[in-house]
């Protein structure tokens, strides 16, 4: 069996005394130990001869990189001067954060920061850290739920669509939503992306690729929502008229997909990528390397199956509204793209953080009981093209717990208007800054098109 092959048995097929052994029997544990033993090191010899027709292959690729050109690992330093870098609203945000948001701005491959108005403490990169790296990227500076995304339709319905719905609407959002690790629909819809060809390419993938379409058109727990409210749009050129209208507000990510996606390639960049302690969470993957070039589309088809799931949640309820959706308006907040910074080609993360390039649309929520806001990018460089993605947290979850009653959240909602269905004390409207400042202290980043208020709330249980 291919678990039986040992570096002894790789030595006497030719392969060279280095780190390319251990690379292969990783691999040999993790992918090919049902194999037999000759199959395996016939597999093996053939890559030897020629390891240039394996360079991307989803299992012997890094093989093949470390016959050809071996990676160095090395100790990698901090730099003792920080990358430029702004903070918006930096007297709203703790000592805590900008200090995790400073080391990140001192690593060798950092090139420009940013940090917004919600910036609290995270893993790797602060939420609302946004951060310019040259030819690297960070899996915890994209986070654990690649391609979390705000996803707004707004219908052709007025406000008033509300009026003696309330009980109905909450029924729709009960039956037709699903939340959490273990709710999914009964009745799954195709979708295109569950026939990418990654998921047969990419080993991790083609493990997760059932699990994914069990999960497909589900939202995840924590913060993750989705809502019937009223959109207010107060700018002229919105591409639909001002005025009111019925709308459906969704935020999650790309589930069991995506957080299984980071695990993997966090432990790989931790590696591959030795940093001292305090910052090892930012550990990177050089985008020229085989598991860079996989995480990178690994993440690129956790942020597709992120907006299948948006998709399928939206196509479900209006469906079951019998509307007709005049507008879309989406975006993630949980991604890495390749950008350009000052005229060099970067890798931009943005972790917690909207995109916000000239006249790009977006949605920057504020709690259950505080407006959500439609926004436009102003293109601000200094942003890094960045926004906030919401009102950012003033207490942690825990704190919430020992800070607030359910009864004291159900009040607070019942006294906005809001109704509740799951939903925990860590996600009250009080655990949240106050969403009006946050907008003010980012009015060089976005413009205001319009507002989102929300009425019918959906949340996990938990």
């Amino acid at each position: 069996m291919g678990n039986k092959i040992k570096g002894k048995d790789l030595l006497k097929i030719g392969f060279p005394n280095d780190n390319s052994v251990n690379i292969a029997l990783g691999l040999i544990s993790r992918y090919k130990k049902r194999e037999t033993k000759d199959r395996v090191l016939k597999e093996l010899s053939e890559l030897l001869y020629a390891p240039d027709e394996y360079i991307g292959d989803g299992i012997w690729g890094k093989v093949a990189e470390g016959l050809i050109a071996p990676v160095e690992v090395k100790f990698n330093e901090l730099k003792i001067e920080r990358s430029p870098f702004l903070i918006y609203g930096e007297n709203e945000i703790d000592d805590k954060t900008k200090h995790q948001f400073y080391q990140a701005l001192k690593l060798p491959v950092s090139v420009q920061g940013a940090l917004m108005p919600d910036a609290h403490y995270g893993y790797g990169l602060p939420i609302g850290g946004v951060l310019a790296t040259d030819n690297a990227v960070i899996p915890y500076g994209v986070g654990v739920d690649i391609g979390c995304r705000m996803s707004l339709s707004i219908f052709d319905a007025p406000a008033s669509f509300f009026n003696g719905k309330t009980h109905q609407l909450e029924n729709l959002l009960s039956e037709h939503t699903k939340f959490g690790m273990y709710e999914t629909h009964k009745i799954k819809h195709d979708h295109p992306i569950m026939e990418s060809k990654l998921f047969r390419e990419i080993p991790l993938l083609r493990k997760l690729k059932t699990k994914a379409y069990q999960q497909l058109g589900t939202s995840g727990g924590g913060n993750h929502f989705v809502e019937f409210g009223t959109v207010t749009i107060t700018a002229s050129d919105a591409g639909i008229p001002a005025g009111e209208y019925f709308a459906l507000l969704s935020h999650s990510g790309s589930r069991g997909l995506g957080a299984a996606i980071a695990k993997q390639y966090t432990q790989l960049a931790v590696k591959q990528c030795p940093l001292p302690r305090q910052v090892q969470h930012l550990a990177w993957l050089n985008l020229d390397t085989h598991d860079g070039q996989e995480y990178w589309n690994a993440m690129n088809l956790a942020g597709e199956y992120a907006k299948a799931c948006h998709d399928d949640i939206h196509a479900r309820l209006t469906k079951k509204l019998g509307l007709r959706m005049l507008m879309t308006i989406e975006n993630h907040h949980n991604f890495a793209w390749k950008e350009t910074v000052n005229d060099k080609a970067c890798i931009v993360h943005r972790k917690g953080a909207t995109p916000a390039g000239l006249g790009e649309w977006g949605i920057i929520p504020g709690s259950m009981t505080a407006p959500g806001f439609i926004v436009r990018g102003l293109g601000n460089a200094s942003s890094l093209n960045s926004a906030s993605h919401g009102a950012g947290r003033v207490f942690s979850r825990s704190e919430c717990k020992s800070r607030f009653t359910k009864s004291e959240m159900m009040k607070t909602l019942n006294n906005a208007g809001v109704s509740l269905i799951g939903g925990a004390v860590d996600e009250a409207p009080m655990a949240y800054k106050n969403i009006h400042q946050v907008m003010g202290n980012q009015q060089e980043l976005v413009e205001t098109i319009g507002t989102f208020v929300p009425r019918i709330v959906r949340m996990d249980k938990n």
